[in-house]
């Protein structure tokens, strides 16, 4: 991997790690379009520590609250029904999802899972299904203003069993394509939530997992499987970036919808199926380019 490269990589992950339309596929179809080789899944799960660096650092206070709550909680019976120490054990039980499957299914998620054909069928998918979610948000704030029964939840109202539906559906964002904020998402806003406070638990659930798993790939750059001096360049570059988006994309969800990104994510599906039919483009396309 060249510098260039890291950079145009970096710059990608930063991008779209927060956005729901999945960074990982965009990863995967930078490296195939520009003809590079595919960055792989340890190089994507490594980047991701510069973009979940960029989470901790702007929700850094509330992470704070939470883990010291949580902490103080298992010494001090009174703290146990703080909604803080809540939270804390939440996201512990919303990450096991992920964390099993992602030992389990590694050589899928390193091999098959990054076929271009399955990126651009889960691309349109998880399009539908955010879409869907979407309207049915808009629907319920809408109606809302006349009842308040429809009120949408928020943190407060999370409980263990919408945790465990959060971390399944984080889970499936192993396939590229997905998207962890997308399906975490898209989750939230079926089970009822407000767009805000979906988007919030997604980041935070995000950090056990995108942290533990890219810690447990800096073996492979150890073994010489990643270059150290692009990715980590990759990864400074993504930390820079990321904090920008995040930072535009919680202003953007309290007031817009999420049909731009379902729009884009369809098409770009789309195209993909015709760029592989056409030939064009091979469903491998990247793995061995260079």
């Amino acid at each position: 991997m060249t510098w260039f490269e890291s950079f145009v990589l970096g710059l990608v992950q930063g991008l779209t790690e927060f956005l729901p339309i999945s960074s990982s596929a965009h990863l995967r179809l930078t490296a195939a379009f520009a003809d590079w080789h595919d960055p792989g899944a340890a190089f994507t799960a490594i980047t991701q520590i510069g973009t979940e660096t960029a989470v901790i650092i702007y929700f850094r206070k509330d992470i704070w609250r939470i883990i010291s709550t949580w902490a103080r909680s298992l010494v001090n019976p009174e703290l146990r029904h703080a909604q803080d120490a809540k939270l804390g054990w939440l996201v512990i039980i919303g990450s096991i999802p992920i964390g099993v499957l992602g030992l389990t299914l590694k050589d899928a998620i390193e091999g098959p899972f990054r076929d271009l054909r399955l990126i651009a069928t889960t691309l349109i998918v998880l399009g539908v299904v955010l879409g869907i979610a979407d309207r049915l948000a808009a629907r319920d704030e809408l109606g809302g203003r006349h009842r308040a029964a429809k009120q949408r939840k928020s943190l407060d109202d999370l409980t263990v069993k919408h945790g465990l539906v959060y971390g399944m559906c984080q889970a499936m964002a192993l396939v590229p394509g997905v998207s962890r904020s997308g399906a975490t998402i898209s989750g939230g806003l079926l089970m009822g939530y407000t767009r805000e406070s979906a988007a919030r638990y997604s980041f935070l659930l995000a950090i056990p997992a995108v942290l533990a798993s890219g810690v447990y790939e800096l073996k492979d750059a150890g073994e010489g499987h990643v270059a150290w001096g692009p990715t980590i360049f990759a990864t400074f570059i993504a930390f820079v970036v990321g904090y920008a988006v995040i930072a535009w994309f919680m202003k953007f969800i309290s007031t817009k919808s999420f049909m731009p990104f379902v729009i884009y994510r369809i098409v770009l599906g789309i195209v993909l199926f015709v760029l592989i039919a056409a030939g064009v483009l091979a469903p491998d396309a990247g793995e061995s380019g260079g």
